[in-house]
């Protein structure tokens, strides 16, 4: 028995299946990992592995990115944490200010799903109105208000224990701005509309050309609340995440993963007149302050130290044209071995990601549902295969690249790549 299989054993008797988090989840069992410098990681076992994961691409600098790592832990001796106002924090939403174009005003949160909840918070406050329009198959957390929709081709939540009362306060919507704009004219209830800025789950199903900007418009004529989720298109886009790049600026932007230097924690940044809202010194409907929001460790000092020295590195835009550079040598070797190999599959994505299509040579007209039904022995024969070679991809079929990866390790990746596909075709999973 290797130590992962017994760590395995020891988990399951004291966490539900094992994990702290379902896509952790993995038959026979997990791997579990001691050890993670740049862009590559050792198991239990001493294993090697090339690294797309990235902390669920939180780590765009790379693990234990030592002018990161010495921040933190110069700020562990200083002041852990005390749960009072500091400096860090001011410096910290200055930098969000700076670098975004919406963020008029910062509130921190402990992570992307709690920004996403105080975001959509904000919005019904502001708009007085409850319901909320969201798109098919985009991620906002794990939270009751915006799960429903997260499952593609779904209008229901994919969990049990969400009331229907909450949920009935989610409306799903593909994204098409036609159908939108009829689902808002049509519905008085709507008040905020929530889009990942990348597309459904970070850009595995990119948006329409032009969304962003007919949205935007939409939300304009209509008075909706807009909120671009960039939990993980922030600082990853560009320094100011896809509304920089792009020109586009939502009502609230909801941040986490790159913006936090990696570490726990996210924020929420947007207009000064929604954000004051959240503000003790403000009062409406006799409430002071009239959006309550609280949080023992928001923009904790530990975790605003790693992420200003981040900010500094992050706000040139070097890292991200590297990591670009680096996601379309990945995505174009993976072509290459489509080609030579002769199956049809595609890879492709948006600024460092890298996502994986088995349905054909095109991504014209995809959706988040086709792009789930991927045959399951596929999926599974692509993971197993690259972990079995040393190769670990995010999700699925998709990955993430970052300062630490090399030209060398994306080629020696997209070997381990062509083995794998060599293999699946030989057991007749591919044809």
């Amino acid at each position: 028995m290797n130590i992962s299989q017994s760590l395995a054993e020891r988990a399951r008797r004291v966490m539900p299946g094992g994990v702290s988090h379902e896509l952790r989840y993995k038959t026979p069992h997990p791997i579990y990992f001691t050890r993670a410098k740049g862009a590559e990681k050792w198991d239990a076992d001493g294993k090697r592995y090339i690294d797309f994961k990235l902390g669920a691409a939180s780590q765009i600098l790379g693990h234990a990115h030592p002018e990161v790592a010495a921040a933190v832990a110069a700020q562990m001796q200083h002041m852990p944490y005390t749960g009072d106002c500091h400096a860090l924090e001011v410096e910290w939403a200055e930098w969000l200010c700076r670098l975004f174009p919406s963020a008029e005003r910062v509130r921190f949160t402990g992570s992307g799903t709690e920004s996403t909840m105080l975001a959509l918070r904000l919005g019904r406050a502001h708009s007085g109105r409850d319901k909320v329009l969201r798109i098919d198959g985009h991620f906002h957390g794990w939270h009751d208000m915006l799960i429903k929709g997260a499952k593609p081709g779904a209008n229901t939540p994919p969990s049990l224990g969400v009331p229907e009362a909450v949920s009935d306060l989610t409306v799903v919507a593909p994204p098409d701005l036609d159908n939108i704009a009829a689902l808002l004219n049509s519905d008085p209830q709507i008040g905020t509309v929530f889009v990942e800025a990348s597309g459904a789950n970070y850009g595995s199903v990119p948006l329409p050309e032009g969304f962003l900007q007919g949205i935007r418009a939409l939300a304009d004529q209509s008075g909706h609340v807009l909120v671009f989720d960039e939990v993980i298109t922030g600082l990853r886009w560009s320094p100011g995440g896809r509304q920089a790049r792009d020109g586009v600026v939502p009502d609230l932007t909801t941040l986490a993963k790159v913006v936090t230097g990696g570490l726990p924690g996210g924020a929420v940044a947007g207009k000064a007149e929604i954000m004051e809202l959240l503000s003790p010194g403000e009062t409406r409907d006799g409430l002071s302050p009239p959006v309550s929001h609280k949080g023992t460790y928001n923009a904790a000092p530990m975790v605003a130290a790693g992420a200003i020295k981040a900010m500094e590195i992050l706000s040139t835009g070097d890292v991200q044209t590297h990591a670009d550079a680096m996601a379309t040598r990945l995505r174009g070797g993976f072509n290459t071995v489509f080609r030579e190999l002769e199956v049809q599959a595609l890879a492709y994505g948006d600024s460092s990601t890298c996502h994986i299509y088995f349905g054909g040579t095109s991504i014209d007209g995809l959706d988040a549902a086709a792009i789930r039904k991927t045959p399951p022995a596929i999926v599974k024969g692509l993971r197993d295969g690259l972990l079995e070679r040393g190769v670990d991809f995010m999700s699925f079929t998709s990955c993430v690249t970052g300062l630490p990866h090399t030209p060398d390790l994306i080629d020696e990746a997209v070997e381990h790549f062509r083995g794998t596909l060599n293999a699946l075709i030989r057991d007749g999973v591919l044809q």
